[in-house]
């Protein structure tokens, strides 16, 4: 039976070139251009009002972004390598793309990973291969928010943009989250700082509550900090979602249990009920701590309690510049957002059975498509070990120990700064790109369009 793309109602042209970008003149080496609004695709954030002031082929000022965007655009670096390693002997790209489709093509379970930091044109095009060659489909949530995503299907999300949040948002509370440090512009751009619409005090008009199971940073932006006993994340959004039921509780039990007393978890649920606009911000410090999905479905079913009485929405502050966008892209595919088996000709979601690390540690992929992630540098030893022993391919700005040992790698342009496109901010508002310059590397979305074309061909012909 031959199998049928996604894509297949609208194929590519196969006589589309693999183009490369070029650089700007030599003569404009020294003229200072300004790229107004751009976008920070370094975290969740994806902050569009980043104005860089560009000289030849190096970013010299990034105004309005944070330190790790700041650092993000001016380390950036044209580097001085291959645009296509096979073997680790320079090659054309041309001939990478061959020997990466008939990797992909002729595997019999072959994985695809990572996604998270690049275009949601490229992921697409990704997820069609995947479709093609009847493989596993992963992203980075899977070691991150998954657990997020298999709550939210579960029990569904009381949700809202952060465009609300600045307007609206009297009552900001964090959970198991450090904004101040993953996400350094997320108080004065979005929750805690900005003078809103409804709340012309900024700050002032704001209560800020941080829970987690130490003090961090964003303790010090806190009116209210709630020190948790570590794994007891469940224990404790139970006890609220008891108090906004109005059932009584043992003080001395739900104590020893979250390691706060029972006094000051209803102090805060009375200044939730009495929030006109509450927000709560989750991290991983409750999605990968015991419990995992399941915290993630107490504070979803918590979210939905609250607007008993009030407007309460909650959010993941993700990570990645466009992991949001890879769980989108994704779920638009196949129905379900990361960890998808599509080798029987239709989607199947298990996390734990069809996430990357797992599937490679048990050492079932013979192939894999790795594309803007570096597993080797943080799976498992058995899943790394698994991996360098069968071929792969690899796409990425920069070497990483992951490029290094792929049977073929390919250098591809820097999204946001090098590339055009749409990310995904992580309230799921899509971004549009507005690079700064051209790079003498494809963009990772040229490659996999080529090694599309190269895969349809191959799998059609075997059928």
């Amino acid at each position: 039976m031959q199998r049928t793309s996604f894509d297949d109602y609208c194929p590519p042209r196969s006589s589309d070139p693999v183009t490369m970008t070029t650089l700007p003149e030599a003569t404009t080496d020294n003229e200072l251009r300004i790229i107004e609004d751009a976008t920070c695709t370094f975290c969740g954030c994806v902050c569009d009002d980043i104005d860089l002031h560009v000289k030849g082929h190096q970013i010299v000022k990034a105004q309005r972004a944070c330190v790790l965007g700041t650092a993000w655009f001016l380390n950036h670096e044209i580097e001085d390598r291959p645009a296509c390693l096979i073997d680790g002997q320079p090659a054309t790209v041309d001939a990478g793309i061959e020997r990466a489709a008939q990797i992909l093509g002729n595997a019999r379970y072959p994985l695809t990973y990572g996604l998270s930091d690049t275009t949601t044109e490229s992921q697409r095009i990704a997820v069609s291969i995947s479709d093609w060659i009847g493989g596993c489909v992963d992203t980075t949530t899977s070691v991150c928010h998954g657990p997020s995503g298999m709550a939210f299907q579960g029990v569904g999300e009381v949700t809202a943009s952060l465009g609300e949040v600045r307007n609206r948002g009297d009552m900001i509370i964090f959970w198991g989250s450090n904004p101040a440090e993953s996400h350094p512009r997320h108080f004065t751009k979005y929750s805690l700082m900005p003078k809103g619409m409804f709340l012309p005090g900024g700050r002032k008009d704001r209560t800020c509550v941080i829970v987690d199971v130490r003090k961090t940073k964003s303790t010090k932006a806190a009116d209210i900090f709630l020190q948790i006993k570590p794994r007891k994340d469940f224990e404790a959004l139970w006890t609220l979602r008891a108090l906004a039921r109005g059932l009584e509780l043992d003080a001395q039990k739900v104590e020893d249990e979250t390691g706060v007393p029972l006094s000051v978890w209803q102090d805060l649920m009375e200044r939730m009920k009495k929030a006109r606009f509450g927000v709560i911000f989750f991290g991983m410090g409750l999605t990968m701590t015991r419990g995992k999905h399941a915290n993630s479905e107490a504070l979803l079913l918590l979210t939905r309690d609250m607007n008993r009485y009030t407007r309460f929405v909650c959010k993941p502050n993700r990570g990645h510049g466009n992991v949001t966008g890879a769980d989108n892209v994704v779920s638009w595919r196949t129905g379900y957002p990361f960890a998808v088996n599509l080798g029987r000709g239709f989607p199947r979601f298990n996390p734990g059975e069809y996430t990357a690390s797992d599937v490679l540690a048990r050492g079932e992929a013979d192939a894999a498509l790795i594309i803007a992630s570096d597993p080797m540098a943080n799976f498992s030893q058995p899943a790394r070990d698994h991996l360098a022993s069968i071929p792969y391919v690899a796409l990425d700005p920069k070497e990483t120990p992951t490029t290094r040992q792929a049977a073929v790698a390919f250098t591809v342009a820097t999204y946001g700064i090098n590339v055009p496109g749409t990310v995904y901010r992580m309230d799921d508002v899509p971004i549009p790109l507005r690079p700064a310059f051209d790079s003498p590397f494809p963009s990772d979305l040229e490659i996999l369009k080529g090694i599309e074309r190269r895969v349809r061909t191959i799998v059609r012909e075997r059928v």
